[in-house]
């Protein structure tokens, strides 16, 4: 009974995979059991129907959009102070331990971050949001993922780095994507759909849609054809 209520609850979230006969019933209670403890505490700490899980800081969530049946994990930070809208897209999931952070310094309002409808990141994420991240649909993400659209000025020798600012030119995700574990973006990056990437990678430049990247700094393995 309880797994006929799981498979429909997944087929109306727009998830078509059959569950596994050999997963026991225990599991999917206390799956039921801590999502409505997510949802109450969800809805007492921004109003609206959240999924968040416990000792999670949401900020100024005045500015966060939330769809429908979004996650946040446990031990996260929501940074809402941010000159845009953060957009979270319906089914969006962030995993336990992770970090949005959209403005890090007084001198420069952050932009903050757009998460496209059924995309989901791993644990121990940071988004370092101050020049704008953008992740399409359907973008699935393993963990401990950086993402740091923001960069350092160092071209003056007679000041100090930490003297001469930063810039920004904001990271950008297409839809369909597989990003692999411990993968690092870098301010200006763009992926194109439905590509995957590589675990480690550092990606640095700029990819068409339908490739496999990897490597430091990440290059173009294949096409996908």
């Amino acid at each position: 009974m309880i797994k006929k209520i799981v498979q429909n609850l997944l087929l109306k979230s727009g998830k078509t995979y059959i569950i596994d006969s050999k997963i026991p019933n225990k599991l999917f209670y206390n799956m039921l059991i801590n999502r409505v403890v997510m949802l109450v505490r969800g809805f007492l700490k921004t109003g609206k129907k959240v999924f968040i899980g416990c000792n999670t800081k949401i900020l100024n969530n005045k500015n966060i959009v939330f769809g429908k049946s979004v996650t946040i994990g446990s031990y996260c930070e929501i940074d809402g102070f941010a000159s845009q809208k953060i957009i979270f897209g319906d089914c969006v999931k962030i995993g336990s331990y992770s970090k949005l952070l959209s403005t890090s310094h007084f001198s420069h309002y952050g932009k903050g971050l757009v998460m496209g409808s059924n995309s989901a990141i791993g644990d121990f994420t940071h988004f370092g949001a101050p020049g704008g991240i953008e992740i399409g649909n359907d973008v699935i993400m393993g963990s401990y993922i950086s993402f740091h659209a923001e960069n350092h000025n160092f071209s003056d020798t007679s000041k100090l780095i930490r003297e001469q600012g930063v810039n920004h030119k904001g990271i950008k995700l297409g839809n369909n994507i597989w990003v692999g574990a411990k993968v690092t973006f870098l301010d200006g990056c763009e992926v194109g759909d439905n590509s995957v990437v590589a675990a480690g990678a550092v990606v640095t430049g700029k990819f068409p849609n339908n490739s496999i990247i990897g490597g430091i700094p990440a290059k173009i393995i294949k096409s996908i054809e």
